[in-house]
């Protein structure tokens, strides 16, 4: 399919905006020649709005449609205590008057810091249920969903628009589709860029970014490799969650493609440390680098588990030295504020 294809394929579906596309590709190249190659660079998805941006946003755009389209009042979602999708949710419903209710099951924790303290100044109901299960990938995450949209349904009501965690169904994933477009057409663009020797690189939760970016290179016969860093370890047969989703996404844009497991380009659990949204000495490192080098802040739950892993892979010569590395920064700042006593030590 040709990109102008694709882009007209896209859309069909309802979409609102919260960015300026494309976001910027931005060299590292203080931290290529530190490293001594491959070539990095930035892909600046953490200034997409609304709620301090994130690569959510481009998921919300068109789930957010959807809820108006269906003329939803109130927005049910669910994520980890330092949910950048449920920040980002609650800030969107605000801009709409709609009521947003985000579930955690966890313990309510005794001070509101990070993405939590935002949620409720972004005046989101807030339910923490402590279920003392799930997210330790003893579940699919399909079932998850289900599971969770029953126990949501009691609490907001039946009637309420529920979003998946993570915005990781084939509405929100339309929005990595159409980043995959935008990334094909910026590296082509750029001379100095080979596409055959350009991998992407992103941090992989629920996995919705990855099966959006993996269904629109493919819809593309892009040359652009992929790769995702599990940042988690919180889903069982995740692999085989994105196939599908993938695989959905493409026959809904026209081209029908079936993904399997083994297609899906993700390192599991090697980077994850102790678990989910659990603080690893390897990504402050990563943090401190990229902070030290370039300027630029990530965070320790998504994006800096993931560049410990890059850098990792780096050291141990997984990419060669006249290849080009794309890191998808996907925001979360406001995480970061959660672990201010482990950054402080």
């Amino acid at each position: 399919m040709d990109p102008h294809t694709l882009h007209a394929r896209l859309q069909y579906f309802p979409r609102l905006a919260y960015g300026r596309y494309p976001t910027p590709l931005q060299p590292l190249k203080n931290l290529s020649r530190h490293l001594g190659g491959p070539q990095l660079w930035l892909k600046r998805d953490d200034d997409i709005g609304p709620g301090l941006g994130g690569n959510k946003g481009r998921k919300l755009e068109f789930l957010m449609a959807a809820v108006l389209a269906q003329q939803k009042r109130r927005v049910v979602t669910y994520g980890g205590l330092q949910s950048n999708h449920a920040r980002m949710t609650a800030a969107a419903c605000a801009a709409l008057g709609l009521e947003a209710h985000l579930f955690f099951f966890e313990r309510r924790p005794p001070r509101l810091e990070g993405n939590l303290l935002l949620d409720q100044l972004f005046g989101a109901r807030l339910h923490f249920i402590p279920f003392g299960g799930g997210g330790d990938a003893s579940m699919t995450l399909e079932r998850t969903n289900r599971l969770v949209r029953l126990v949501a349904a009691f609490f907001a009501g039946p009637r309420a628009y529920f979003m998946p965690v993570g915005g990781h169904n084939l509405t929100g994933c339309l929005g990595y589709v159409a980043a995959a477009l935008e990334l094909h057409q910026q590296v082509l663009a750029i001379e100095a860029l080979d596409p055959t020797k350009v991998t992407v690189v992103t941090a992989v939760g629920t996995g919705g970014t990855l099966a959006g970016l993996l269904a629109g290179l493919a819809l593309l016969d892009s040359p652009i490799r992929l790769l995702g860093i599990d940042v988690g370890k919180l889903w069982k047969a995740l692999p085989a969650s994105v196939a599908r989703l993938a695989s959905r996404l493409c026959t809904a844009l026209g081209q029908p493609h079936t993904f399997t497991a083994a297609d899906v380009p993700l390192i599991e659990g090697t980077y994850v440390g102790p678990g989910y949204a659990a603080f690893t000495a390897e990504a402050e490192a990563a943090i401190r680098t990229l902070a030290q080098r370039e300027g630029v802040i990530l965070d320790p739950v998504y994006t800096g588990k993931a560049l410990a892993g890059l850098l990792d892979l780096i050291k141990n010569g997984r990419f060669t030295p006249d290849e080009t590395v794309i890191f998808i920064h996907t925001g979360g700042l406001p995480g970061l504020w959660a672990f201010a006593d482990q950054f402080s030590r």
